[in-house]
């Protein structure tokens, strides 16, 4: 035995020199209740439960610049987590604290607003029960609380409790936060004095997050509701057990059965997505363009929209086209730029591949945002923005208008021009005689990836593949047989599109249902000089689904008869872009866009959440001659 170990052993038969500390005896190390010095730092933060009128109580933080006093108060209001984006830095500076979540910092610091987080009814650190996109109080809510009251209640309290501020309130968010801040507009509290919803949820079936067109878009909705609802503190993880999103869906068959694998009838929003998937009231009644439509707008409003926004891109506008022609007062306002969803935020130099020449959320924040919240929350003499600021991408340059659509502020018209699909890939403004012009087979056993594979946003749902996949290079697709594409003549005038396209499609189906995704791309020269990665990019400028049992009415679905010449004719997204000389524009049509939207089978079932197998047949499409997409072209 060595040395070491005969004085080891010694101790293990000794014990130890010291007295004995029972645990009676302990006193902890950690103060009983610990209180973060407030000297340090650029501001103080509060974390307070706020009462609501039934008694639940809403966790908010409070972010205070030190030495405030009549300073405006930003009130976001979110299902993800007060704390936590709150607190993105250990920093003692609220620029570092906000830096992540709130990179509009840069405005709110050097403006010195308040700045209040406060976490939604059943989420996080607040009390009571939580509902996906709690509806208004009325025939889908019969409590007496929803979140229009509890931002009112919030409010009266914040102008009541935080003595550093001048009594207005402003409410500002992205997403499921701008549908807060849309609802903050429903019967307002008085000390409402701006809002800003940037790219806010509005309608779910209509064409923002659920569905489009009644298209569901399974892979990053089912994951989102299951994460969102199975906990209060979103602690649930969605499981994943393939790393290509596309092989998991496929294998599961349905968008049902994939729910059903992973437990999704326990969480209740989902059985409200199978319940609806018409367009019926559930979903009506709760569109907030219709909602707000109903009322007069009695707050200044920013509605901020994103060319390319993955998620919500028709909300904004929606709301826009319900709102303008009655503002009689001149409130609301419209802010359009080159953005994925929520990048206005950010960094905005370029959107995926696509580069502007400069910071364009930079450019928006400080000479719109900050000019329209000084405006009407610090009562400032500057004078708020135009009516409406375009990102007019193509000249890569921005506009101030009077409305929108407007071509340019004066001197331009808008008129409706068909761009025909012709036969042999052709596409242009001049009708082709009758007879078909192209046709294609969709077979939903090989559905067209709507990025290239692999797809793992289950695994990634914030990585750039999702966030820049409406810029994704449409090349692999045009390069597949159940693709048909139409392309025009390198163009010699530039074309500027400024409003909503339509794709109006004339077609035949040997299915009894089946999906028409219709999409409208800028083709970049073979050889770009000053970007040569950009040489033959395929850039899609505007582009959506449609499912085809809703041709002819969004509530009453029906069969599509077989071998039957139908009409497809639906809305495209907003565009503001000019197709420059040297380019071509062109038209892609296909029928699958896997797996962003579920596959329909293309036989008529009563509800696509519970296909069977044997529901899935490969059908055979035929464009007919009349086929075009409608263009809103801007002329001099």
């Amino acid at each position: 035995m060595t040395r070491w170990m005969i004085v080891v052993a010694a101790c293990l038969v000794a014990g130890p020199a010291f007295a004995a500390v029972t645990p009676a005896d302990e006193i902890s190390e950690a103060p009983a209740h610990f209180v973060p010095p407030q000297t340090v730092g650029d501001y103080t933060r509060r974390d307070v439960m706020i009462p609501m009128r039934d008694g639940v109580k809403l966790h908010t933080v409070i972010l205070i610049p030190r030495g405030a006093h009549d300073g405006p108060m930003l009130l976001t209001r979110t299902p993800y987590d007060a704390t936590a984006l709150t607190s993105y830095h250990q920093s003692a500076n609220l620029a570092g604290a906000l830096d992540g979540y709130d990179n509009a910092d840069d405005i709110i610091v050097a403006s010195g607003y308040i700045r209040v987080v406060q976490d939604i009814r059943g989420k996080y650190g607040s009390e009571g029960a939580y509902f996906m996109n709690r509806a208004p109080i009325g025939p889908l809510n019969h409590s007496k609380t929803d979140e229009a009251t509890d931002t009112y209640d919030t409010i009266d309290w914040l102008v009541h409790h935080v003595p550093e501020s001048n009594g207005r309130v402003g409410t500002i968010g992205i997403s499921y936060d701008g549908w807060t801040t849309l609802i903050s507009l429903m019967h307002p509290h008085p000390a409402l004095k701006a809002a800003v919803p940037m790219n806010p949820m509005v309608d779910g079936w209509r064409g923002d997050d659920w569905f489009h067109n009644g298209a569901f878009r399974q892979d990053g909705s089912l994951n989102y509701v299951y994460e969102q609802e199975a906990t209060r503190g979103n602690t649930a993880l969605f499981p994943v057990d393939a790393y290509d999103d596309y092989t998991e869906f496929l294998r599961a068959g349905s968008a049902g059965a994939f729910a059903q694998s992973r437990g999704e009838m326990a969480i209740g929003f989902y059985r409200k997505l199978t319940e609806h998937p018409d367009y019926d009231a559930f979903w009506q009644n709760q569109a907030m363009d219709k909602l707000l439509a109903a009322q007069p707008l009695t707050v200044p409003t920013l509605l901020v929209s994103s060319e390319w926004d993955q998620e919500d891109i028709y909300g904004a506008m929606a709301v826009w086209k319900a709102l303008a022609p009655k503002d009689d007062s001149h409130q609301l306002y419209l802010a359009m730029g080159p953005w994925h969803h929520g990048q206005e935020i950010g960094k905005a130099s370029r959107a995926g591949n696509i580069p502007w020449g400069s910071d364009t959320a930079l450019w928006f924040r400080w000479h719109v945002l900050k000019p329209f919240l000084d405006h009407y929350l610090k009562g400032e003499a500057t004078p708020p923005p135009a009516r409406v600021t375009a990102f007019e991408a193509g000249t890569n340059r921005w506009e101030t208008l009077s409305t929108w659509p407007q071509g340019c502020d004066q001197g331009c018209t808008i008129s409706q021009r068909k761009l025909y699909l012709l036969p042999n890939r052709g596409l242009g403004f001049s009708a082709p005689t009758a007879g078909s012009v192209a046709s294609y087979v969709s077979d939903p056993v090989h559905p067209i990836p709507f990025i290239p594979r692999p797809v793992h946003l289950l695994i990634n749902s914030e990585g750039p593949d999702w966030k820049n996949w409406l810029t994704t290079d449409q090349r692999p697709a045009e390069a597949r047989p159940d693709v048909a594409s139409f392309e025009t003549a390198p163009l010699t005038q530039p074309v500027k599109l400024a409003g909503h396209p339509y794709a109006d499609l004339l077609a035949q189906t040997t299915g009894t249902d089946g999906d028409f995704v219709v999409k409208l791309i800028d083709v970049y020269p073979d050889e770009v000089a000053v970007h040569p990665e950009l040489g033959g990019y395929e850039l899609m400028v505007s582009a959506d689904i449609l499912r085809g049992r809703f041709r002819d009415s969004f509530t009453a679905p029906s069969a599509i008869p077989a071998n039957t010449t139908e009409r497809y004719h639906f809305l495209l997204p907003t565009v503001n872009y000019v197709f420059q000389p040297g380019h071509r524009i062109m038209v892609q049509v296909q029928s699958t866009w896997f797996p962003l939207y579920d596959r329909n089978p293309q036989s008529y079932v009563p509800n696509i959440f519970f296909a069977k197998p044997k529901d899935y047949v490969p059908a055979t499409i035929t464009l007919e001659a009349g086929s075009a997409v409608d263009l809103p072209v801007v002329s001099r």
